[in-house]
């Protein structure tokens, strides 16, 4: 896989994702994927098939966080995406920086682990 088409998956994710176009992130997803987030909240933790990923990105975009994206990064096999993502919530606000990995098997995410900056920020947003 080149990297352009690396690239291409990233901005494709990210674009699902802005969209809400969920079928469209199904589709990018392994059956089995597993996506990991750190931090102590109702968004934290383990989510693991393609159903409860989506769903999970759903409850997410459900509290009106923003994406956006800073850079995507390759390595020799995945992807990653660099976010900043802001939301409020009434007293309650959102800003970190964040790193998506994606490893991919050929044009399949199978797993996404998430890199916060601001973990207690994310624990205290999503309370």
């Amino acid at each position: 896989m080149t990297y352009a088409e690396k690239t291409a998956i990233g901005r494709l994710l990210h674009s699902s994702l802005v969209a809400r176009d969920w079928a469209a992130l199904g589709a990018m997803l392994a059956e089995n994927v597993v996506w990991t987030l750190p931090g102590d909240n109702q968004v934290s933790g383990e989510i693991a098939g393609r159903d409860a990923v989506i769903a999970h990105f759903q409850k997410i975009a459900a509290f009106g966080v923003n994406f956006k994206l800073e850079h995507i990064l390759v390595s020799r096999d995945n992807v990653a995406l660099g976010l900043h993502n802001t939301a409020r919530r009434g007293d309650a606000l959102l800003d970190e920086h964040l790193a998506t990995v994606c490893l991919l098997d050929g044009e399949i995410i199978r797993a996404i682990e998430t890199y916060l900056s601001d973990v207690e920020g994310m624990n205290a947003f999503f309370a």
